[in-house]
Protein backbone atom coordinates (compact mmCIF):
# COMPACT_ATOMS: atom_id res chain seq x y z
CA UNK A 1 0.00 0.00 0.00
CA UNK A 2 1.17 3.27 -0.55
CA UNK A 3 0.48 5.29 2.05
CA UNK A 4 -1.14 4.52 5.51
CA UNK A 5 -3.06 5.71 8.87
CA UNK A 6 -0.32 6.37 11.10
CA UNK A 7 -0.78 4.05 14.52
CA UNK A 8 -1.95 5.97 17.48
CA UNK A 9 1.01 8.16 19.10
CA UNK A 10 -0.37 7.13 22.45
CA UNK A 11 1.05 3.87 24.08
CA UNK A 12 -1.01 4.22 27.11
CA UNK A 13 -2.79 6.75 29.23
CA UNK A 14 -1.05 9.30 30.71
CA UNK A 15 -0.70 9.41 34.69
CA UNK A 16 1.49 12.09 35.16
CA UNK A 17 0.63 16.06 34.86
CA UNK A 18 3.54 16.10 32.71
CA UNK A 19 1.75 13.60 30.45
CA UNK A 20 -1.25 14.73 30.30
CA UNK A 21 0.60 18.08 29.25
CA UNK A 22 2.12 16.87 26.75
CA UNK A 23 -0.89 15.06 25.14
CA UNK A 24 -1.60 18.81 23.99
CA UNK A 25 1.13 18.88 22.02
CA UNK A 26 -0.27 15.10 20.74
CA UNK A 27 -3.36 16.97 19.32
CA UNK A 28 -2.08 20.14 17.94
CA UNK A 29 0.44 17.96 15.69
CA UNK A 30 -2.52 15.31 14.44
CA UNK A 31 -4.55 18.66 13.56
CA UNK A 32 -3.76 20.29 10.25
CA UNK A 33 -5.76 24.15 11.51
CA UNK A 34 -5.38 25.81 14.64
CA UNK A 35 -7.20 24.10 17.83
CA UNK A 36 -9.12 26.87 19.80
CA UNK A 37 -8.72 25.85 23.87
CA UNK A 38 -12.30 24.65 24.18
CA UNK A 39 -12.19 21.82 21.47
CA UNK A 40 -8.52 20.90 22.90
CA UNK A 41 -10.29 20.42 26.64
CA UNK A 42 -13.13 18.82 25.56
CA UNK A 43 -10.94 16.44 23.36
CA UNK A 44 -8.90 15.24 26.42
CA UNK A 45 -11.49 15.46 29.10
CA UNK A 46 -9.33 18.18 30.77
CA UNK A 47 -10.67 21.50 32.82
CA UNK A 48 -10.98 24.84 31.59
CA UNK A 49 -8.39 25.78 33.96
CA UNK A 50 -6.33 23.13 33.73
CA UNK A 51 -6.16 23.20 29.98
CA UNK A 52 -5.15 26.90 30.10
CA UNK A 53 -2.98 26.08 32.58
CA UNK A 54 -1.36 24.08 30.72
CA UNK A 55 -1.30 26.00 27.62
CA UNK A 56 0.39 28.65 29.22
CA UNK A 57 3.24 26.50 30.39
CA UNK A 58 3.85 25.23 26.60
CA UNK A 59 3.63 28.99 25.62
CA UNK A 60 6.32 30.40 27.58
CA UNK A 61 8.42 27.30 26.45
CA UNK A 62 7.94 27.95 23.03
CA UNK A 63 5.98 24.87 22.51
CA UNK A 64 2.63 26.45 21.45
CA UNK A 65 1.41 29.73 19.97
CA UNK A 66 -1.81 31.47 20.00
CA UNK A 67 -3.81 32.92 17.35
CA UNK A 68 -6.20 35.13 17.98
CA UNK A 69 -10.11 33.94 17.47
CA UNK A 70 -8.33 30.70 15.88
CA UNK A 71 -6.62 28.70 18.74
CA UNK A 72 -2.85 27.32 19.32
CA UNK A 73 -0.54 25.67 16.99
CA UNK A 74 2.63 23.93 17.82
CA UNK A 75 5.41 26.50 18.46
CA UNK A 76 8.55 28.40 16.96
CA UNK A 77 10.76 26.40 19.54
CA UNK A 78 10.06 23.46 17.64
CA UNK A 79 11.55 24.92 14.48
CA UNK A 80 14.55 25.49 17.34
CA UNK A 81 14.39 22.23 18.16
CA UNK A 82 14.33 20.70 14.45
CA UNK A 83 17.41 22.93 13.61
CA UNK A 84 19.37 21.64 16.79
CA UNK A 85 18.74 17.68 16.08
CA UNK A 86 20.11 18.54 12.27
CA UNK A 87 23.47 20.06 13.85
CA UNK A 88 24.18 18.09 16.37
CA UNK A 89 22.53 14.50 16.49
CA UNK A 90 25.21 11.95 16.12
CA UNK A 91 23.60 9.67 13.84
CA UNK A 92 22.94 12.34 11.22
CA UNK A 93 26.33 14.05 11.53
CA UNK A 94 27.84 10.90 10.97
CA UNK A 95 25.63 9.31 8.10
CA UNK A 96 24.91 12.66 5.49
CA UNK A 97 28.33 12.16 3.66
CA UNK A 98 27.87 8.03 3.28
CA UNK A 99 24.42 8.34 3.03
CA UNK A 100 25.65 11.36 0.44
CA UNK A 101 27.80 8.75 -1.09
CA UNK A 102 25.43 5.85 -1.29
CA UNK A 103 22.64 7.70 -2.95
CA UNK A 104 24.65 9.22 -5.72
CA UNK A 105 26.35 5.87 -6.19
CA UNK A 106 23.07 4.09 -6.59
CA UNK A 107 20.57 7.71 -8.15
CA UNK A 108 18.34 6.81 -5.37
CA UNK A 109 17.39 8.40 -2.16
CA UNK A 110 18.83 7.30 1.31
CA UNK A 111 16.25 7.63 4.26
CA UNK A 112 18.15 7.82 8.21
CA UNK A 113 15.07 6.81 10.30
CA UNK A 114 14.71 6.70 13.95
CA UNK A 115 11.94 5.09 15.92
CA UNK A 116 9.67 7.30 17.78
CA UNK A 117 7.08 6.20 20.53
CA UNK A 118 5.02 3.78 18.37
CA UNK A 119 6.25 4.80 15.08
CA UNK A 120 9.17 5.26 12.98
CA UNK A 121 10.41 8.77 11.86
CA UNK A 122 13.17 9.67 8.91
CA UNK A 123 15.01 12.28 10.83
CA UNK A 124 17.40 12.87 7.42
CA UNK A 125 17.26 12.31 3.37
CA UNK A 126 19.84 12.31 0.94
CA UNK A 127 18.81 12.64 -2.85
CA UNK A 128 21.58 11.24 -5.72
CA UNK A 129 18.48 11.55 -8.53
CA UNK A 130 15.60 13.97 -9.35
CA UNK A 131 14.29 10.92 -10.89
CA UNK A 132 13.28 9.47 -7.77
CA UNK A 133 10.74 10.30 -5.01
CA UNK A 134 10.08 8.87 -1.79
CA UNK A 135 6.46 9.62 0.70
CA UNK A 136 8.87 8.56 3.64
CA UNK A 137 10.63 12.45 3.35
CA UNK A 138 12.17 13.75 6.18
CA UNK A 139 9.87 14.57 9.85
CA UNK A 140 7.07 12.37 8.59
CA UNK A 141 6.43 9.58 10.88
CA UNK A 142 5.10 5.92 9.41
CA UNK A 143 3.84 2.78 11.16
CA UNK A 144 6.34 0.33 12.15
CA UNK A 145 5.11 -2.73 10.02
CA UNK A 146 5.38 -1.55 6.65
CA UNK A 147 8.32 -0.50 4.82
CA UNK A 148 11.75 -2.06 5.05
CA UNK A 149 13.23 1.24 7.12
CA UNK A 150 10.49 0.82 9.40
CA UNK A 151 10.68 -3.49 9.18
CA UNK A 152 14.37 -3.21 10.13
CA UNK A 153 13.86 -1.58 13.36
CA UNK A 154 11.20 -3.67 14.45
CA UNK A 155 12.65 -7.12 13.61
CA UNK A 156 15.52 -6.16 16.10
CA UNK A 157 13.45 -4.86 19.10
CA UNK A 158 13.75 -6.58 22.31
CA UNK A 159 11.26 -9.21 22.58
CA UNK A 160 9.20 -7.62 25.53
CA UNK A 161 9.11 -4.44 23.37
CA UNK A 162 7.87 -6.06 20.52
CA UNK A 163 5.24 -8.02 22.50
CA UNK A 164 3.85 -4.68 23.95
CA UNK A 165 3.89 -3.15 20.17
CA UNK A 166 1.95 -6.62 18.84
CA UNK A 167 -0.95 -6.22 21.67
CA UNK A 168 -1.29 -2.49 20.64
CA UNK A 169 -1.39 -2.93 17.10
CA UNK A 170 -2.47 -6.44 16.42
CA UNK A 171 -4.60 -5.70 13.69
CA UNK A 172 -1.96 -3.57 12.06
CA UNK A 173 0.74 -6.48 11.86
CA UNK A 174 -2.03 -8.69 10.47
CA UNK A 175 -2.75 -5.95 7.67
CA UNK A 176 0.65 -5.56 7.02
CA UNK A 177 1.21 -9.42 6.00
CA UNK A 178 2.83 -10.14 9.49
CA UNK A 179 0.48 -12.78 10.66
CA UNK A 180 -2.45 -12.78 12.93
CA UNK A 181 -0.27 -13.73 16.10
CA UNK A 182 2.90 -12.65 18.19
CA UNK A 183 4.27 -15.86 17.28
CA UNK A 184 3.81 -15.45 13.38
CA UNK A 185 5.18 -11.84 13.56
CA UNK A 186 8.26 -13.38 15.45
CA UNK A 187 8.49 -15.77 12.94
CA UNK A 188 8.21 -13.11 10.10
CA UNK A 189 10.76 -10.83 11.99
CA UNK A 190 13.33 -13.66 12.53
CA UNK A 191 13.57 -14.06 8.65
CA UNK A 192 14.54 -10.29 8.62
CA UNK A 193 16.97 -10.17 11.55
CA UNK A 194 18.67 -13.66 9.93
CA UNK A 195 19.18 -11.96 6.61
CA UNK A 196 20.44 -8.78 8.20
CA UNK A 197 18.73 -6.69 6.15
CA UNK A 198 14.84 -6.07 4.06
CA UNK A 199 13.61 -5.20 0.64
CA UNK A 200 9.87 -4.12 -0.12
CA UNK A 201 8.45 -3.16 -2.89
CA UNK A 202 5.59 -0.06 -3.28
CA UNK A 203 4.97 -0.71 0.40
CA UNK A 204 5.51 3.20 1.03
CA UNK A 205 5.74 4.77 -2.64
CA UNK A 206 4.18 2.57 -5.26
CA UNK A 207 7.05 1.84 -8.26
CA UNK A 208 10.17 1.60 -6.28
CA UNK A 209 11.80 -0.88 -3.96
CA UNK A 210 13.33 0.14 -0.28
CA UNK A 211 16.02 -2.09 0.70
CA UNK A 212 17.16 -1.29 5.13
CA UNK A 213 19.81 -2.84 7.10
CA UNK A 214 19.38 -1.57 11.17
CA UNK A 215 21.93 0.55 12.60
CA UNK A 216 22.60 -1.43 16.18
CA UNK A 217 24.42 -0.13 18.76
CA UNK A 218 27.77 -1.67 21.02
CA UNK A 219 25.24 -4.71 22.12
CA UNK A 220 23.19 -5.26 19.35
CA UNK A 221 20.27 -2.92 20.56
CA UNK A 222 18.80 -0.74 17.33
CA UNK A 223 19.31 2.34 16.99
CA UNK A 224 17.40 3.30 13.73
CA UNK A 225 17.43 2.10 10.21
CA UNK A 226 19.22 2.79 6.72
CA UNK A 227 16.86 2.63 3.66
CA UNK A 228 18.06 2.92 0.20
CA UNK A 229 14.95 3.65 -2.11
CA UNK A 230 15.31 2.84 -6.06
CA UNK A 231 13.47 3.84 -8.62
CA UNK A 232 12.40 0.37 -10.09
CA UNK A 233 10.54 -3.31 -8.78
CA UNK A 234 11.48 -6.76 -9.85
CA UNK A 235 15.00 -6.53 -8.80
CA UNK A 236 16.90 -9.94 -9.72
CA UNK A 237 17.90 -11.84 -6.80
CA UNK A 238 21.70 -10.75 -7.43
CA UNK A 239 21.02 -6.96 -7.86
CA UNK A 240 19.24 -6.79 -4.77
CA UNK A 241 22.16 -8.47 -2.72
CA UNK A 242 24.27 -6.31 -4.02
CA UNK A 243 22.95 -3.19 -2.87
CA UNK A 244 22.10 -5.28 0.17
CA UNK A 245 25.27 -5.14 0.83
CA UNK A 246 25.94 -1.93 0.46
CA UNK A 247 23.41 -0.84 2.68
CA UNK A 248 24.46 -2.94 5.56
CA UNK A 249 28.11 -1.63 5.04
CA UNK A 250 27.04 1.85 5.41
CA UNK A 251 24.99 1.32 8.45
CA UNK A 252 27.96 -0.47 9.96
CA UNK A 253 30.50 2.54 9.22
CA UNK A 254 27.40 5.21 10.58
CA UNK A 255 26.90 3.17 13.36
CA UNK A 256 30.99 2.94 14.12
CA UNK A 257 31.83 6.89 13.65
CA UNK A 258 28.18 7.55 15.79
CA UNK A 259 29.31 5.23 18.51
CA UNK A 260 32.28 4.56 18.48
CA UNK A 261 34.62 1.06 17.29
CA UNK A 262 32.65 -1.47 19.45
CA UNK A 263 29.66 0.15 17.47
CA UNK A 264 27.96 -3.24 15.74
CA UNK A 265 27.13 -3.37 12.00
CA UNK A 266 23.86 -4.80 10.66
CA UNK A 267 23.10 -8.18 10.55
CA UNK A 268 23.64 -11.06 12.72
CA UNK A 269 22.03 -11.90 15.57
CA UNK A 270 22.52 -10.25 18.64
CA UNK A 271 21.52 -12.86 21.53
CA UNK A 272 19.42 -11.33 24.31
CA UNK A 273 17.32 -8.91 21.54
CA UNK A 274 16.30 -11.74 19.06
CA UNK A 275 12.32 -11.38 18.95
CA UNK A 276 11.69 -15.27 19.28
Amino acid sequence: MPDTELLDHTAAEPTSSLERMLRILDVIEDTNAAVPAEDLAARLGFTRSTTYRYLKILAEAGLVSSLPDLGYTLGPRIAELDWRMRTADPLIQAGRPVMAELARGEAGVVLLCRRYRDLVLCVHQERGSDLVHSFYERGRARPPVRGAASRVILAWLPPPQLARLHARHTADFAAAGHGDTLAAARARLRAIRLAGWDATEGQVTPGVTGIAAPILDGSGGVLGSLNLTVPRIALSARERARIADRVVLCAGIIARAAHGPGATPGGGDAGQNNPK
